[in-house]
């Protein structure tokens, strides 16, 4: 016990809720980057023989996809090994995905394979973005007090207008700074270049902290799971509770912004 309270008071509420905020605005502001340059990643991406514009919205919308395939497995890693490494893992595989989209080489030096590497990173950061977000609001829940909880893990949804700011400002500055052709040949990848500044400094934030004291006590008495996946979908009444999780509290409200928010974005980003 002594153990664990010596952790908790490490680890403050206030950098708690700033280390676990800041990574998951690093993460909305990685996923807005493909959103918003949509437009120029289908111009070097694909095929010059028309426009491939709606494939690139595809392959960009294709994260989504695998948001309930990363929650299961950063949820498990989360359960079984601790919060913080979940988490952290998360960051880091959300900041090499962005890094390597600025990365790809045009169409016209490898084909197809252009495409395809787009979307594998786009998948790796629909796996990562659910790891991510579901890990910063369990880490600090975790350290919060009992009749606190809701207000504090409200700071980290907060991030997501902080992080579409930050986007659009890089892609500005980096706009004014060149031609709009040099833009679209190369200055595209920049700002997905220039994220993962912002992934190192929040990884070297994240890996000081100590792990939840909530986890650390269920560690200690013996009582983390071994299958956290078979036993949240086993146990009587947890798929009634996520049914209406999902579909009574979340299914409206995510509907409204990914609707008013990212199809915005995407018609914006028309070339």
């Amino acid at each position: 016990m002594m153990n664990t309270e010596n952790k908790t008071t490490k680890n403050s509420i206030l950098t708690v809720i700033i280390a676990s905020s800041a990574g998951t605005l690093i993460e909305w502001d990685d996923m807005f980057l493909a959103i918003i340059l949509a437009g120029t990643l289908s111009l070097n991406l694909f095929p010059a023989d028309g426009s491939h514009f709606l494939e690139t919205l595809g392959v960009v919308a294709s994260s989504f996809m695998f948001r309930p395939i990363g929650s299961l497995i950063f949820g498990s890693i989360g359960d079984r090994i601790g919060r913080k490494y979940s988490f952290i893992l998360s960051l880091v595989l959300m900041g090499v995905s962005t890094f390597f989209i600025g990365c790809i080489p045009n169409f016209s030096s490898i084909g197809w394979a252009a495409p395809v590497l787009l979307l594998i990173c786009r998948l790796m950061q629909g796996l990562a973005i659910s790891g991510e977000y579901a890990g910063a609001v369990i880490y600090v829940a975790e350290h919060a007090p009992v009749n606190r909880r809701g207000f504090y893990t409200g700071f980290i949804q907060a991030t997501v207008p902080i992080g579409l700011l930050i986007c659009l400002s890089v892609i500005f500055i980096t706009r004014s700074a060149m031609s709009e052709a040099d833009f679209t040949d190369y200055g595209w990848r920049i700002p997905f270049l220039l994220s993962s500044v912002l992934v190192i400094l929040s990884y070297s934030v994240r890996r000081k902290l100590h792990e939840s004291p909530v986890f650390e006590a269920l560690k200690q008495a013996g009582k983390t799971s071994r299958s956290p996946i078979k036993e949240a979908f086993s146990t009587k009444g947890n798929i009634k509770t996520m049914l209406k999780a999902i579909f009574g509290g979340n299914a409206a409200q995510s509907s409204v912004m990914q609707t008013s928010l990212f199809v915005t974005l995407f018609l914006c980003s028309v070339p």
